[in-house]
C-alpha cells in the first residue's frame, strides 16, 4: 500500500531561521508515526506543513497521494487536526460542539446529531454530553478536540503535543482515544516531549533535530543502536579494578567505574551479550561480585544521544 504520509526533502525557512531542513518522512497506514526532538527541532512546522497551514520553501510532502502545496483541498478532506490547546468553544455543551461541526461540514441536521451522539459514547464523554465544556476537565477538553476532527471520518489525525499540561490520568485518556482511533483505521502522526508515550504507543519513531529525521524505526529498533549496559557490583572495592577490567576484556569498551557504589559499567552493542555469558567470564577472571545487571536503553538516552542541546 502506498503510505498516508510522503515527505521528501522538505525545507521550510522563517527569515535566517531554518526550521526544516531537507526532513524525510514516511507513515504506513494504520500506524501511530511518533515525531520526537527538542524544542526548535521543527516538529511543529512539519504537522502545520502536512495540515496545509504552512506553505514549504522546498521539498515535497504528500497526504493520501495528494500534494500539499497543489492540492490543499483534498489534503483537508483526509485529515483531521489537533493543535496544542484544545480548540473546542467553552460556551456550548460537547454535543453542541460536535453537532456545529458536523452542520458545517455538510452533515444534515440530523445525521450530525447521530454523529456526535456516537462519538460522545464511543469515547466516554456521553455522561457529559449536556454540560457546558467550560466546566469539563483539562483531558476532557482534549478528548472532545480529539474527536472533533472525526465527526467526519478522516485518514490521517495529526496530533501535535496533545497530552502537554495533562495529568498522567487525562493522558492516559487520550491515548486510549488514540488508541481506539487507529484501531479503527485511522493513521496518526504526534508530536510529543513524552517519550515514555512513544516507546509505549508508537509503530514507527522519528527523531527530527535542526529540521532533519537524524533517526528512524521502532522504538525497540531505535534502543538497539544505543545497545545494553552492563552493571557489575563488587563484593569488596578491591575487587573493581579486576570486575572493570574484566569487562573492558568483555565487551572491548571502556568501563566505568563508582566507587562509592562499588560499580563497574560498560556500554556494549553486542546483540548476543547474555547474563550468563557475563556471570562466566567475571567467574573466570576470579572477580567477587554480588550483583550482575544487563539494562536496556530507554528512548530519552537514544534521544539524548542522537540530539544535540541547542546552544
Amino acid at each position: 500500500m502506498d503510505p498516508v504520509v510522503a515527505v521528501a526533502g522538505l525545507v521550510k525557512d522563517y527569515g535566517e531561521v531554518r526550521a526544516l531542513d531537507g526532513l524525510d518522512l514516511t507513515v504506513g497506514a494504520g500506524s501511530v508515526c511518533a515525531v520526537l526532538g527538542p524544542n526548535g527541532a521543527g516538529k511543529t512546522t512539519a504537522v502545520r506543513v502536512l495540515a496545509t497551514l504552512v506553505v514549504p520553501d522546498g521539498g515535497r510532502a504528500r497526504v493520501q497521494g495528494h500534494d500539499v502545496v497543489r492540492e490543499p483541498a483534498a489534503v483537508r478532506r483526509a485529515i483531521g487536526l489537533a493543535g496544542q490547546h484544545a480548540a473546542v468553544d467553552d460556551d456550548l455543551t460537547g454535543r453542541e460542539n460536535l453537532v456545529v461541526l458536523g452542520r458545517m461540514l455538510h452533515l444534515g441536521r440530523r445525521v450530525a446529531r447521530a454523529r456526535a451522539d456516537e462519538l460522545l459514547t464511543r469515547f466516554g464523554l456521553a455522561d457529559a454530553a449536556d454540560r457546558l465544556v467550560s466546566t469539563w476537565s483539562g483531558g476532557m477538553r482534549r478528548r472532545l478536540d480529539l474527536i472533533a476532527g472525526f465527526v467526519v471520518p478522516r485518514a490521517l489525525l495529526l496530533l501535535d503535543e496533545p497530552t502537554t499540561g495533562l495529568d498522567p490520568r487525562s493522558r492516559s485518556e487520550i491515548w486510549t482515544t488514540v488508541r481506539e482511533l487507529v484501531a479503527a483505521g485511522t493513521t496518526a502522526v504526534v508530536t510529543t516531549q513524552y517519550l515514555e508515550e512513544a516507546d509505549q504507543l508508537a509503530d514507527h519513531v522519528v527523531i527530527v533535530d535542526r529540521g532533519r529525521a537524524v533517526a528512524t524505526g521502532s522504538p525497540a529498533d531505535l534502543k538497539a543502536t544505543v545497545g545494553v549496559r552492563v552493571d557489575v557490583e563488587v563484593a569488596d572495592t578491591t575487587e573493581l579494578g579486576a570486575a572493570a577490567a574484566a569487562l573492558g576484556a568483555l565487551t572491548g569498551a571502556e568501563p566505568e567505574t563508582d566507587v562509592g557504589r562499588r560499580r563497574a559499567s560498560v556500554p556494549t552493542r553486542d546483540r548476543d551479550l547474555t547474563l550468563p555469558v557475563v556471570v562466566r567470564h567475571l567467574d573466570a577472571a576470579g572477580v567477587a561480585v554480588s550483583d550482575v545487571a544487563l539494562r536496556r536503553p530507554t528512548l530519552d538516552e537514544v534521544f539524548l544521544q542522537l540530539t544535540e542541546v541547542p546552544a
